[in-house]
């Protein structure tokens, strides 16, 4: 993964992190994120002091829903591979009027790739944050 900021004409600093080929927008941390939501495939990293670790992949159609990550079955998961809410961080590939399965090909080489914990069937292999 690779970190970058982009200037825009505003002066306004985009940041996007590198996954695979893709460039994903963001990190932010998930409790700044809102809706709405398109088509994106997305990770959830785990900032551990200056690095990021990929914990969970997922894509998902548009939404408008404010508890989309919060209801996420595996947000304990998160949680517990992140220390804190605080460390727990979003990053999102757009891929306006995708398909699902155009975005289940890009996460499943990226899940290939990364193998984050929370992606396991058996969540029984958390690690502590410290």
């Amino acid at each position: 993964m690779h970190k970058k900021g982009k200037k825009s004409g505003s002066d306004t600093s985009i940041v996007t992190i590198q996954i695979l080929s893709y460039e994903f927008l963001g990190p932010i941390r998930l409790s700044e994120w809102g809706p709405p939501m398109d088509e994106v495939i997305y990770v959830l990293l785990a900032r551990i002091k200056d690095t990021f670790q990929v914990i969970f992949a997922g894509e998902s159609g548009k939404t408008n829903a404010v508890d989309f990550f919060t209801k996420n079955e595996k947000f304990r998961c998160w949680l517990q591979n992140a220390g804190t809410e605080d460390n727990l961080y979003l990053s999102i590939y757009p891929m306006w009027n995708s398909a699902t399965q155009e975005r289940q090909k890009i996460l499943q080489k990226i899940i290939s790739q990364f193998q984050p914990i929370c992606n396991k069937s058996n969540d029984s292999n958390v690690w502590a944050a410290k």
